[in-house]
């Protein structure tokens, strides 16, 4: 049975999508973009992409069903980032921050404050645009991160 982690993308809105599939290509990884439809297929045969029906979390649900610790989840949804740190998953947001046990508590308190203060009125909810600085960070620790789970899965290590 192949060992090597596998990269999931929470593909509706990914803007990291060329990127990911850069890193996946030269650790010759296979990559599976999820989405609720909008999906550009690829005759590549380590892309694969799977089209989920159009519930709220039905991207996030088949994710988390089908991946497992040391796999690699890219998404900036907080819940799904949560819940793939739970399983042990290595989970990265499109502008290269790292989800992890330690870091994932704040996130979701962050983001409940932000929902909360959106829902109230005092917050305007704008998010902060997407930067080349962005891309260039999330290519570097998408790498970093793929390279250390790589060695976890080849050494049959607990992942780190």
């Amino acid at each position: 049975m192949d060992n090597k982690p596998i990269i999931y993308v929470d593909a509706d809105a990914c803007p990291v999508k060329d990127e990911v599939v850069k890193v996946a290509e030269r650790l010759d990884l296979i990559v599976t973009f999820v989405s609720n439809g909008g999906l550009r297929p690829s005759r590549d045969p380590m892309i694969r992409n799977v089209v989920v029906s159009k519930g709220a979390d039905a991207a996030d649900d088949w994710i988390v069903e089908n991946s497992r610790a040391n796999d690699i989840v890219v998404t900036a949804d907080i819940p799904l980032a949560a819940r793939a740190v739970a399983l042990g998953a290595h989970v990265l947001g499109p502008t290269g921050k790292p989800f992890t046990p330690e870091t994932i508590g704040m996130a979701v308190a962050m983001r409940d404050l932000k929902q909360h203060l959106r829902e109230t009125g005092e917050s305007k909810g704008y998010n902060a645009s997407f930067a080349p600085q962005d891309r260039s960070r999330f290519l570097g620790a998408l790498d970093q991160m793929a390279r250390r789970a790589v060695k976890v899965a080849a050494t049959g290590g607990a992942p780190a």
